[in-house]
């Protein structure tokens, strides 16, 4: 296997590691924390209601965005403020996700593996986006 065969699989593992997260992530809001819930929370953080409300659907959109594997250097820069909020709610419970109320380490580690989708600059294997046009057709 080539270099480039290797990094499109490392990238299409990436992408749908990130992609099933989110969806797991945004369905938990909006599913067993309930929106009003999520805002709630949002507001116990000192931050406004509307903001759990945006913070689900976009964790939901992106998520599926990045399972199709569409506009994935996009989603994934839309998505880095949004775990860069995560991370910063987490600071003052410590570093391990495990402490109480969870550390910072592991929107951390996310933060980190959205910048590295972003710099791989790959979709990977099996995205719409690497589906060609037949020959002689032009790209929408």
């Amino acid at each position: 296997m080539n270099s480039n065969r290797s990094a499109d699989f490392a990238a299409l593992i990436l992408r749908l590691a990130l992609g099933v997260l989110y969806l797991a992530h945004s369905l938990q809001k909006i599913f067993v924390f309930t929106l009003p819930g999520t805002a709630q929370f949002f507001v116990s953080l000192g931050l406004p209601g509307w903001l759990g409300y945006v913070t689900a659907f976009v964790e939901l959109a992106g998520g599926v965005a990045l399972l199709l594997g569409v506009q994935v250097r996009w989603v994934a820069l839309v998505l880095l403020p949004f775990m860069l909020g995560a991370m910063s709610a987490h600071l003052h419970n410590g570093w391990g996700f495990a402490s109480p109320n969870g550390g910072w380490e592991y929107p951390a580690f996310w933060a980190v593996t959205l910048v590295r989708a972003v710099a791989a600059g790959r979709r990977g294997v099996l995205s719409f986006g690497a589906v060609k046009a037949p020959r002689g057709v032009a790209a929408v």
